[in-house]
């Protein structure tokens, strides 16, 4: 890939590149901005290269979301996976259902599952293939992640 197309690869995706960056980071804006810098520079740098032109997007996910690992440990703000505690129940103040909220309350794997799936419209095997992580792990996250939401969403429709 020559650096002309490798320009357009990163203006085409720049926008899901950060709004990826920003939940690899927690939610925090400024952490994502500094990642994605990083990532940018790792691959103008040649430290990151794309061996297929078609899974661009899964190699440059990849990139971001290991780089912002490395970042929140830097920060001291990575937890292990197995000693995560479900977060608790926040309320909107507002009559609609905050679904960010929602998201974020989930385990790490299903919150990446389904940001990965819902807002950045990856196939199941592409997120399995950014996550390093068989298949069927995703598809156990994905419907585990899809069946909480519906109850969480049905729990705060009956309450409002």
């Amino acid at each position: 890939m020559n650096r002309n197309q490798l320009e357009t690869l990163l203006r085409q995706h720049h926008r899901e590149v950060y709004l990826w960056a920003r939940q690899c980071c927690g939610f925090d804006g400024e952490m994502a901005k500094d990642v994605v810098q990083v990532v940018y520079l790792k691959i103008l740098e040649g430290q990151a290269k794309l061996n297929d032109d078609r899974n661009a997007k899964t190699w440059l996910f990849s990139i971001i979301r290991f780089t912002a690992i490395d970042e929140l440990r830097k920060a001291g703000k990575w937890e292990i996976l197995e000693n995560e505690v479900e977060v608790a129940w926040e309320e909107a103040e507002s009559d609609e259902v905050n679904y960010e909220a929602l998201v974020r309350r989930l385990p790490k794997m299903q919150q990446e599952v389904m940001l990965m799936v819902f807002y950045h419209d990856m196939t199941l095997e592409q997120t399995a293939e950014v996550l390093q992580l068989h298949i069927g792990t995703v598809r156990t996250h994905y419907e585990r992640g899809k069946k909480r939401l519906k109850e969480w969403i049905e729990k705060a429709r009956i309450e409002k």
